[in-house]
């Protein structure tokens, strides 16, 4: 029999299985809390919940992870800057390059090279004039990006140039964008490497806690991780590609759900601890996305079609002008931080005692994850905090902050401290639909937070209306969301620009109407949502089927649904995709030649024939290359398609447009 172990990272909790590839079965599982300050540490303990006998004898360990999927949600990761050849900021700003693909201008060198669009003429700039007048700039950086306009065409070769001369200077690692992808939009292009930049802590640490964890217990498995698009590659490829896995988590969720649930059409609503991931499924086959598009960045990552968005488990409560809000980001509940750390219910029964209604969350606490490698990049103010909260937690109310001043936005958002609060996940232990954790903790923080809000009181029946609202803000979330998921992807060529305010109007009223008749006598707007929808993850099966009802849909929740991305980090294969480009080149005379391109490949030929002969060839190398880099063994399924588009002129001429080869390289590890 053949064995595999499935791991899966999550924002808030790290899931184990042990897969039997003969049966395809899943044979045992565990889950225990994601630790941030030593992810090691948890995986290490879901690992030891399955049988040890099992466990020595598997030839796999399969990844998964949400850590990059957040980092782009809450704006976290490395300090990275990019290098784009071939325009200017002018133009950045023009097209709004901040909003459309997250790029954040302070951390943008812009070249203005002028090469031509074939690449028979390059202009490279002069690095060590760029270096010695931009010194600052690359030595503040933790990872560096490099992006050319005509890299596509002329083979990168200013981009090689560029790490070429980085590389002798500055000891950082250095992200050539043709490396990753090779569509012609240079912004998208830039953005993506400068994502996979931000990104190289976040997978590097993810992969020496799982090394650690497995060692330690004696596995000597292959270890691979899940990609965007649901295929696996091997762990040293994801050290420098980590981009490629920003859904790595709701990849897996998609793969899981399909060995767990028979359902030719259905959305697959995955919610973990920090966000929700939907995706659809339609004839047993998951729909796939061109570039994906998450936290604010736009990216050339191909994966499959998730929508994501900031709901979770650990949501974070708060109040604004004396009303309850649901907000997108993350913060760990109060109930799991007091759970191994005693003294923060001592904090909050004195804030009880003590405190009036504050306009500030005076129940949050802080605590610092890890010291900063390079503190002297931070202010002396930020110094102050991360000393202050090396001691412990420190609540807002506290002495020890000064609640008015408090500026830790910059350290949270680069992962050093870790706001907590309270959460839905606090509201589950009070309700008791969950026991992991502090419930007496959750239960004070809610006390203190009745405070600030007028509509409620002290007494345990405003408790329990709380507890009960905070679940309708949750599934009223869920339901808009999974409502505008379905109309998008139903009606793309009216949904181009997303969902208008007056239907996301008629999505809020159907929600407010749920428990209204369906029909009256005159008019009657509602969803028909023929497709089940399939819960993952721990807490959906809290939320879920109220929201199913709501919609008139079928509800599935399958066995193991909550380990759902550990099973499909072990059933997934490895797939690698590889498109080469054929372009006619016209001059004022006419046709003269064929140019063939891919990512490091430009070459000429006279006759179209002898063109296509060389793409059919170089996509399947670069297919077959690719894969075993990713960690292919034995006998490789390549498939190839052939796309040419012509078009027909008014006088009866035809118009090369170009021509498409995609080679489809599908293998497995060898188990």
């Amino acid at each position: 029999m053949a064995y595999g172990i499935g791991i899966d990272t999550g924002g808030t909790y790290t899931d184990a299985v042990i897969y039997d590839f003969d049966q395809k079965k899943v044979l045992a599982k565990g889950k225990s809390p994601t630790t941030r300050n030593d992810l090691s540490l948890g995986i290490g303990r879901a690992l030891d919940m399955l049988p040890e006998e099992l466990t020595r004898r598997a030839e796999l360990v399969a990844l998964s992870t949400t850590l990059a999927t957040n980092a782009c949600v809450e704006n976290k990761g490395g300090r990275a800057h990019l290098v784009l050849m071939g325009t200017n900021r002018k133009n950045l700003e023009w097209i709004g390059a901040d909003k459309k693909y997250g790029i954040d201008y302070d951390h943008v060198l812009c070249l203005d090279t002028r090469g031509s669009f074939d690449g028979t003429e390059v202009e490279h700039p002069d690095w060590e004039r760029v270096m010695a007048e931009n010194d600052a700039f690359f030595a503040q950086a933790q990872a560096l990006s490099v992006a050319e306009l005509n890299a596509v065409h002329n083979g990168a070769v200013c981009e090689t140039a560029a790490r070429d001369a980085l590389k002798q200077r500055y000891d950082v690692p250095i992200v050539l964008a043709s490396e990753l992808v090779s569509g012609l939009n240079v912004i998208e292009r830039g953005a993506t490497a400068m994502l996979n930049a931000r990104l190289l802590p976040v997978v590097e640490q993810f992969m020496q806690a799982v090394t650690r964890a497995i060692e330690a217990r004696g596995l000597k498995a292959l270890k691979m991780i899940v990609r965007s698009d649901g295929s696996l590659m091997s762990d040293e490829l994801a050290r420098s590609r980590p981009v490629e896995t920003i859904l790595s988590g709701p990849a897996a969720s998609v793969m899981g759900s399909r060995a767990l649930s028979d359902c030719g059409n259905c959305m697959i609503v995955d919610m973990g601890g920090t966000t929700t991931d939907i995706s659809i499924v339609r004839g047993g086959a998951p729909q796939m996305s061109g570039g994906i598009r998450i936290g604010g960045w736009r990216t050339q990552i191909r994966g499959v079609y998730i929508d994501t968005f900031g709901l979770g488990g650990d949501t974070r409560l708060y109040t604004r002008d004396g009303q309850l809000k649901l907000d997108y980001r993350r913060v760990e509940p109060i109930c799991a931080l007091a759970q191994r750390c005693p003294r923060v219910k001592e904090d909050l029964k004195r804030l009880l005692e003590n405190a009036c209604p504050h306009t500030k969350p005076l129940h949050e606490f802080l605590y610092l994850t890890h010291m900063p490698e390079h503190p002297e990049h931070y202010t002396s103010y930020e110094q102050e905090l991360i000393e202050k909260l090396s001691d412990g937690p420190q609540m807002i109310g506290g002495s020890a902050l000064n609640k008015y001043g408090l500026n830790s936005e910059r350290l949270e958002q680069e992962g050093i401290v870790m706001r907590c609060g309270l959460t839905p996940t606090d509201i589950m232990h009070i309700r008791g639909d969950y026991s992991c954790f502090d419930a007496e903790a959750a239960q004070l923080a809610v006390r203190y937070f009745l405070r600030v809000l007028p509509d409620y009181d002290v007494g345990e029946a405003s408790r329990t209306r709380f507890c009960e609202d905070v679940y309708t803000l949750v599934k009223k979330r869920l339901f808009e969301n999974i409502a505008r998921v379905f109309i998008e992807s139903s009606y793309p060529e009216i949904c181009k620009g997303g969902i208008d305010g007056q239907l996301q109007a008629l999505i809020e009223r159907q929600w407010e109407m749920r428990d209204a008749p369906r029909k009256d006598d005159f008019f009657s707007l509602s969803l028909d949502v023929p497709a089940a929808l399939v819960g993952l993850g721990a807490p959906t099966h809290i939320f879920l089927p109220d929201v199913a009802a709501a919609l008139g849909a079928r509800c599935i929740i399958p066995e193991h649904s909550e380990v759902a991305n550990a099973v499909g980090a072990i059933v997934a294969d490895i797939r690698s995709r590889v498109k080469v480009e054929i372009r006619a080149d016209y001059t004022p005379g006419g046709l003269t030649s064929y140019s063939v391109h891919a990512p490091g490949l430009h070459e000429v030929y006279e006759e179209y024939e002898d063109a296509l002969a060389s793409a059919r060839e170089n996509a399947k190398r670069l297919a077959a290359d690719e894969a075993r880099r990713r960690g292919a063994m034995g006998e490789l399924n390549i498939r190839l398609d052939v796309d040419a588009h012509v078009f027909q002129a008014a006088d009866g001429v035809e118009v090369d447009l170009g021509t498409s080869v995609v080679a489809m390289a599908t293998g497995r590890m060898g188990v």
